[in-house]
């Protein structure tokens, strides 16, 4: 049994807080610069080059990426092997995330209670998600997330008949219908299988992906790959003023599902696609 106090839990979250608004990850910087490449369209191009200087600004002069610094979504591994000392976990997750968006400036946009609207002034609570896995180590994935995307994500209840044209429909129809208002271009964060909430938990977790990396399955690899391409030829472009680059990648994860069942959750994320990983 290893002994982590939840002390570290707070420091590393509270750190991660700051560094994922502040630094966008490498792959998806090269994903920016290969989309600016690839880019057919002299506005289109002007955008992504825009976008890659705010990058560079935002590092040097610790400027948030994007004004919107999200909601705190925050993916926990805790191995079995590990017992908690010092307080509450869950305590600890909030406590961290409270001290970097307090202590970082990061912007304030969690109210308490979805009617009410009282805002609670340090970003808390963060949405935690927890997995037990083997071994003594626990693995932290911070990734913030933006509301101009998150709005435009969807769920669709398919039919096993509907099959995977139908997945493929799906998404496309997300993209179209989101048009210029997840900020492109995006990633897409694709869950199909499982149930109503486990799709979404999927294609939440797909966007943590390193968008340079496929799925080990065959199939899926394909899948991603046809999507990209389809959404491309969309013509919604960066920032939704026309081009060839709509989307940086697209992330599929799946599940198995009840044989009644095909549901395809599609969760959107703009360029700013922020995630941190920490092992402890």
């Amino acid at each position: 049994m290893r002994n982590i106090s939840v002390e570290e839990i707070t420091k590393n979250i509270k750190e991660m807080c700051i560094e994922a608004n502040h630094f966008l990850s490498k792959d998806m910087r090269d994903a920016l610069k290969k989309a600016e490449n690839n880019e057919e369209s002299p506005l289109g191009k002007q955008i992504l080059q825009q976008l890659e200087d705010n990058l560079e600004i935002a590092g040097k002069e610790m400027i948030p990426i994007c004004q919107d610094t999200g909601m705190a979504v925050i993916f926990i591994q805790i191995g079995q092997e590990v017992h908690f000392e010092g307080g509450n976990l869950e305590t600890a997750i909030n406590q961290g995330v409270r001290q970097g968006y307090t202590e970082g400036f990061l912007r304030k946009s969690v109210v308490d209670d979805p009617i009410i609207r009282n805002n609670t002034k340090d970003n808390t609570p963060a949405v935690i998600h927890y997995e037990i896995i083997e071994g003594d180590q626990v693995t932290i994935t911070i990734a913030p997330k933006g509301f101009g995307s998150e709005n435009m994500s969807r769920i669709f209840m398919l039919k096993p008949a509907d099959g995977i044209d139908g997945v493929k429909n799906a998404v496309v129809q997300a993209v179209k219908e989101a048009g210029p208002n997840a900020c492109p271009p995006i990633v897409v964060g694709v869950g199909i299988g499982g149930t109503f909430e486990k799709c979404a938990l999927l294609s939440k977790k797909a966007l943590t992906r390193n968008v340079n990396e496929h799925s080990h399955i065959p199939y899926v690899k394909e899948l991603e790959e046809e999507l990209l391409e389809k959404i491309n030829k969309s013509g919604i472009g960066p920032g939704g003023l026309g081009g060839t680059q709509t989307a940086l990648a697209v992330n599929i994860e799946t599940y198995p599902t009840h044989i009644a069942g095909l549901p395809v959750a599609v969760n959107m994320c703009c360029h700013v696609n922020r995630h941190v990983t920490r092992v402890i």
